[in-house]
C-alpha cells in the first residue's frame, strides 16, 4: 500500500512480530507477505496475506504488480502495490504463529505475525524495509511515472 503526500510518496511497511524482532528496527520492516500454494493466484493471495497481517481487506481495484525479488534467505517475494490509507486511530490486527519461548522451556506462546504497521516517507522506507525488498519502491515510481 502507498500513499501520496503532496509530491512525495509514503510506503506501508509491516513490522515482523515475535521475540526475535522486538530490538530489530532498520533492515527488519517488510511488505506484507506470506506463502503461496502451488497453482494459486498469485495476486489473490497478496490481497489474502495483506488482509490477515495488517488486518483491513485492501480496497482497490487498480493494483500495480512490481515484479519478484529473491530475498538472502531464497524466499521468494512476488508483490503489488495499490494507493490506499488507513483508517483513523489504526492498529494492525494480524494472524498470529506459535513459537516455544523462552527457547527450550516446553512453554508455547502465540506472537502476532505483524506487531507494527507504518506509513514512512522513502528515505525512511528505504532504511527500514529488508534490502532485497528495496527494488520494490523503485518498481513502483517507474510505474507510476510511466502512468
Amino acid at each position: 500500500m502507498f500513499r501520496r503526500k503532496g509530491n512525495s510518496l509514503e510506503f506501508l511497511l509491516a513490522h515482523p512480530g515475535g521475540p526475535f524482532f522486538v530490538k530489530k528496527d532498520e533492515g527488519a520492516w517488510t511488505i506484507p507477505k506470506g506463502e503461496v500454494q502451488p497453482k494459486e493466484d498469485l495476486l489473490t493471495r497478496a490481497q489474502i496475506e495483506f488482509e490477515e497481517e495488517i488486518g483491513i481487506k485492501p480496497s482497490s481495484t487498480n493494483w500495480i504488480p512490481l515484479g519478484t525479488i529473491i530475498q538472502k534467505g531464497g524466499k521468494t517475494v512476488h508483490a503489488w502495490a495499490f494507493e490506499s490509507d488507513l483508517p483513523k486511530h489504526f492498529e494492525p490486527h494480524s494472524n498470529t504463529f506459535e513459537l516455544e519461548w523462552p527457547p527450550r522451556s516446553g512453554k508455547f506462546r502465540e506472537f502476532p505475525e505483524v506487531d507494527r504497521a507504518e506509513f514512512f516517507p522513502n528515505d525512511i522506507a528505504r532504511r527500514k524495509i529488508k534490502s532485497a525488498q528495496m527494488p520494490f519502491f523503485d518498481r513502483l515510481r517507474d510505474a507510476l511515472t510511466s502512468k
